[in-house]
């Protein structure tokens, strides 16, 4: 069944392709309505985007004709999704501030629909710090979704990444958020640092966030999969439709994996940061520094592998997923991770970079498998767990029944 589309025409070279867009959207039983900015109208005019869809073209926030003269509120009711193509780095800082000073960006506050946003800029525009800014706070906003750009030349003569995506593209982003590709899997998720006690006061644990693994749990349930996260001690908002259970040590979260794994899942995702070891005794009381006196000695015992004890499942075992966070020699400690555990893909990152991994809201990651790898530059977090999704999906899709 189709969608109600209100398309959002901002100004730029690229607003040639949004009628093409137009058109392919309605070829695949979509309702399309456009509205124009006023830059936009300077590249296509109004009664190409009235001709192909079907709709008069709106332009103006105070129409007297729209219903009461309240038509931005009109369109935010009706649209079942907004896309913006193309999105202008005008168009992403406004909506990043909340700005309303036309019918577009009035619309995209006052509609409760999901935005997507088709970035087109130059390069140099697209790389700026500012833009990049804007675009992390829209990735944050659960509301939005980026889809772009991508790189090549562009029309003022530069290479490189800002042009936007070709409308059979955006058409088929369009059918993965209407199709729900995660219908009916069931995925378990692991997130957060693990706290192992030494005293009633004191813990060993480590900087994990949980912030990625959260991100997974979001992406995954936008898409339709049936969730069940177990997070670590960690300060983070639980994502609408997930199913959450809160622990603290490693063997608490073991005994939480084995559970919700046991009742059946298709997908294991492990990027908590489990502690490898805990005191081997658990002093009753705090422990008191005393002058004079040699510093304690804690022996340690090795905590179960959570991860391992999933990949070796042998039967039921879903597709397993393992995280790495290493500082040094990525490629070799994640391969021999991979192969030592068992694992269908692990996710490295480096997390001595800064600004990147631990506690931050942005991650680049390398994914590797048996029979290769994929490399994902840094990004927000969101959108990042977002392209993890779909190769995991992939890899779903070609495993043997």
């Amino acid at each position: 069944m189709g969608k109600q589309i209100l398309l959002g025409v901002t100004g730029g070279i690229a607003a040639y392709k949004s009628a093409e867009l137009v058109r392919e959207l309605r070829r695949q039983g979509h309702e399309v309505q456009v509205v124009m900015t006023s830059g936009a109208r300077a590249f296509v005019q109004p009664l190409t985007f009235q001709a192909l869809s079907g709709h008069p073209v709106r332009e103006s926030l105070l129409d007297p004709e729209a219903e009461a003269g309240m038509g931005h509120i009109e369109l935010a009711k009706w649209a079942d999704l907004v896309l913006v193509a193309p999105a202008s780095a005008d168009i992403m800082a406004k909506l990043a501030c909340g700005l309303a000073d036309d019918l577009l960006t009035t619309v995209c506050l006052a509609t409760e629909a999901p935005i997507a946003l088709a970035p087109a800029m130059n390069q140099a525009m697209w790389r700026n710090a500012r833009t990049q800014r804007n675009r992390s706070l829209l990735v944050e906003d659960s509301q939005f979704r980026l889809w772009g750009p991508e790189a090549g030349d562009q029309a003022c003569g530069d290479t490189g990444p800002g042009r936007m995506l070709e409308p059979e593209v955006l058409v088929q982003e369009v059918a993965a958020l209407q199709e729900q590709p995660l219908a009916n899997l069931r995925v378990v998720i692991t997130a957060g640092p693990t706290r192992e006690a030494l005293d009633p006061v004191r813990y060993i644990s480590n900087h994990s966030s949980g912030r990625m693994g959260f991100a997974l749990a979001e992406a995954a349930a936008q898409q339709g999969a049936d969730v069940t996260l177990v997070a670590g001690p960690v300060e983070q908002p639980t994502p609408t439709g997930v199913t959450r259970i809160d622990v603290t040590s490693a063997r608490e979260m073991k005994n939480a994996v084995d559970w919700a794994v046991a009742a059946g899942t298709d997908w294991f995702i492990a990027t908590a940061a489990v502690a490898d070891y805990r005191p081997l005794a658990i002093a009753d009381q705090k422990m008191k520094k005393q002058a004079g006196a040699d510093a304690p000695v804690i022996e340690l015992e090795e905590n179960p592998d959570i991860l391992a004890g999933v990949a070796g499942r042998t039967e039921q075992r879903p597709l397993t997923i393992g995280f790495a966070a290493e500082t040094r020699n990525l490629a070799d400690y994640a391969r021999d991770k991979l192969s030592r555990k068992g694992l269908d893909l692990i996710v490295a990152n480096d997390v001595s970079t800064p600004g990147l991994g631990f506690n931050s809201d942005s991650n680049a990651v390398e994914v590797f498998w048996g029979g290769g790898s994929e490399r994902f530059e840094a990004r927000p977090k969101r959108e990042l767990a977002r392209d993890l999704i779909r190769l995991f999906h992939s890899h779903q899709n070609s495993r043997p029944a």
